[in-house]
């Protein structure tokens, strides 16, 4: 009798250790988990009525998700393209400096496509330098194209490294097609996938200094004597916003037909920087899509709680 006391003993203490074990597991799993985006305090973000098809909203600071809408669906990105080309020039350039001239071509090409153009002219003795400044301020498509051509050999050889660049980010809603952004089928990303991609590349000093700079001259060439003025399309249109507890650092805007408008930006909020990332804003005119993509992003970050 006694013998059976004692095992009933040993199996209720084996099942209260199981249950105290199961209880402390739970606990510090909730402790310690990081919290999904609708834990965190983004209530009024939640209520509003944004116009952009994706957003997301991420704290790099802390490596924490803040807010996202459609953040995985595939579309079109316009010139946030050009963010994943400076990846992968930053990645196989290490001097700057080494000649890198408009590649005749593509200049071409980009003027039939109606591309954006930083103001340079068919086969201009620019740089590295030039080229990435280009390519990220005035989102210059001569700058992007030829920085892809000479790195690749081709277009069609970069094209293949930007993909194999995606792939071991992991990036499974992203496939390009071109360096420059311009509309074709087959060539998408995601909100989410995008803001992975600009992350990577802050890992770079050369791209944080390209990034924060709103204007620079290019080095001096023959058609360009004194160096062609770049302005950043960002922050020519920033003043115009006030930025309440917060300050944006640099970001890279972009524009198609099918793309809508698009922003991708780092800001500096309550010593934590954020990357914003809204894809897809409509427009009416091309020639005059307005400001949504801004003016969405300085909301969110107005009403962020962190």
């Amino acid at each position: 009798m006694k013998i059976k006391q004692t095992i009933r003993q040993i199996q209720i203490i084996i099942l209260l250790v199981i249950i105290a074990v199961f209880i402390r597991k739970v606990v510090i799993e909730n402790l310690f988990a990081p919290p999904s985006p609708r834990e965190t305090n983004t209530a009024i973000l939640e209520e509003k009525d944004y116009k952009s098809t994706s957003i997301y909203v991420y704290n790099l600071t802390d490596e924490e998700i803040l807010y996202t809408k459609n953040s995985q669906e595939e579309q079109a990105p316009a010139s946030l393209t050009k963010l994943m080309t400076i990846l992968v020039t930053l990645e196989n350039v290490s001097d700057f400096d080494q000649p890198a001239p408009i590649v005749p071509e593509v200049y071409q090409r980009m003027v039939r496509d109606n591309a954006s153009m930083a103001g340079f002219v068919s086969n201009e003795n620019t740089s590295y330098n030039d080229l990435l400044y280009g390519t990220m301020l005035p989102s210059g498509g001569e700058c992007a194209g030829s920085m892809a051509y000479h790195i690749g050999g081709s277009t069609e050889n970069f094209v293949a490294m930007m993909n194999e660049q995606a792939a071991e980010l992991d990036l499974s809603h992203t496939a390009f097609k071109n360096p420059v952004g311009l509309d074709t089928e087959g060539h998408y990303t995601s909100a989410e996938d995008m803001a992975n991609i600009f992350k990577e590349a802050l890992t770079s000093d050369k791209f944080k200094e390209v990034l924060s700079t709103a204007s620079i001259k290019s080095s001096s060439t023959v058609n360009h004597p004194e160096g062609l003025l770049m302005e950043s399309t960002l922050f020519k249109e920033l003043p115009k916003y006030p930025q309440n507890g917060f300050k944006i650092i640099g970001g890279k805007s972009g524009t198609t037909y099918d793309a809508g408008v698009c922003l991708v930006s780092l800001a500096e909020k309550n010593d934590k920087e954020i990357i914003t990332v809204v894809m897809g804003y409509p427009f009416e005119l091309i020639t005059d899509p307005g400001d949504g993509h801004i003016v969405e992003t300085i909301d969110i970050l107005e009403n962020l709680e962190i």
